[in-house]
């Protein structure tokens, strides 16, 4: 049998619900590890940011690591993470985040403070949000019922609104006279390899379309620059179909023609919102998983479930720790491990189609019932021999 190979994971609970689900994610994670003893993973990987050729075969573990930053650590340091923090995760394989947020630091002091210092130290430029509509889960949306529907927003991830670029000035000239200016940072290399890089999502899915999103007719400098570049992209990609639609006919398609989605890439704020919107659409935040991907690999990649802290549930065990779950499995890809990640998909939807679902999606289960009957779901499938 091939040599063990063992992962190192730092693991980021930080605030709220983001401690009961990273370890509801961390069980389903080692159960899976425990598992591939008698199953080798093949070796080519096929998950979002996962390129051919990477997957090891056999065996292998996580080395779990854990960082007690968040709200709590800044309560007592002033700080929401380690000054040398970076550095610290710097040599591991892939971070596992939580949810930061707490009413004890203002909320754009924990987000710059320890997320967003993550994801744009670490160039993760790519933010891939899948919006899956699961057995068993009421949509909002009638359509749902009857016809398929699976599209995956991918994010720009480093610059657009969220670039930090901006400030507040004039205060000293008396109440009411006190400006903001907030300004969005679209360089044509940033808008290129996200687009870029939804191009080559699409070739792995089954509808080869590309959406993509602005707000060109208002906002003629940055919003142009990316209808530019996605076009001139687009050439490069014959075989996948393209369209551009404004942020807010993109709102009311995914109401409305979801079936005509597959691939949605759009700039940091707009992809953000949509993506919550399909996860609604899809039932619940609870549901949504999400990857922040360093593509090139000089950095470790971070997977994270999208909903927040939750502070008026954190604590009482009611959580859905599925999108945590379901970011494990977008880890697994990233590692290389496509056909763990899809055994863990699997047993999402098996646990879901048999109505063991958390109150934010119409059920009575706590988060230990959901976790404890994703792991059985995993104990009871056959673990294919992939070796060949």
């Amino acid at each position: 049998m091939p040599e063990q190979r063992v992962y190192r994971i730092a693991s980021i609970p930080a605030d709220g619900v983001g401690k009961e689900v990273i370890a509801a994610g961390r069980q389903v994670l080692d159960v899976v590890a425990e598992q591939s003893a008698v199953a080798e993973e093949p070796g080519a990987a096929s998950g979002p940011g996962s390129p051919p050729g990477l997957g090891p075969q056999g065996p292998f573990a996580f080395d779990w690591t854990d960082f007690p930053w968040g709200s709590e650590y800044y309560a007592e340091h002033g700080v929401m993470m380690d000054p040398d923090g970076l550095n610290l995760l710097r040599g591991f394989d892939a971070i596992y985040f939580g949810a930061v947020g707490w009413e004890n630091v203002p909320d754009h002091v924990s987000l710059w403070g320890l997320r967003l210092n993550i994801t744009q130290n670490f160039d993760q430029w790519a933010n891939v949000r899948p919006v899956r509509f699961l057995p068993g889960i009421e949509s909002p949306l009638r359509k749902a019922d009857r016809v398929p529907l699976d599209w995956v927003v991918v994010r720009e991830n480093s610059e657009g609104e969220y670039a930090g670029l901006g400030g507040r000035n004039l205060s000293g000239r008396g109440p009411g006279n006190e400006v903001a200016v907030q300004t969005a940072l679209f360089t044509e290399k940033g808008c290129e390899r996200i687009i870029r890089f939804a191009f080559d999502l699409a070739r792995t899915r089954a509808v080869r379309k590309v959406s993509s999103v602005t707000k060109s007719n208002a906002q003629q400098y940055g919003s142009v620059l990316w209808d530019d570049v996605f076009k001139r992209v687009a050439r490069d990609y014959p075989d996948v179909r393209t369209e551009s639609v404004l942020v807010d006919a993109m709102s009311a398609k995914f109401v409305l023609r979801p079936e005509d989605l597959s691939v949605v890439v759009a700039s940091n704020l707009f992809a953000d919102i949509l993506s919550d919107l399909g996860s609604a659409l899809a039932g619940s935040l609870g549901l949504a998983a999400s990857a922040n991907l360093n593509p090139e690999r000089r950095f470790p990649s971070m997977f994270e479930p999208v909903h927040g802290s939750a502070p008026d549930i954190a604590g009482q065990g009611i959580s859905n720790p599925v999108g945590a779950i379901a970011s494990a499995a977008l880890m697994l890809d990233h590692l290389g491990l496509p056909a763990a990640a899809r055994r863990v998909e699997a047993a999402i939807e098996a646990v879901t189609a048999a109505g063991i679902r958390t109150r934010d999606v119409g059920g009575t289960a706590g988060t230990e019932e959901v976790t404890a009957a994703v792991i059985d779901a995993l104990k009871l499938s056959s673990v294919p021999p992939e070796s060949a």
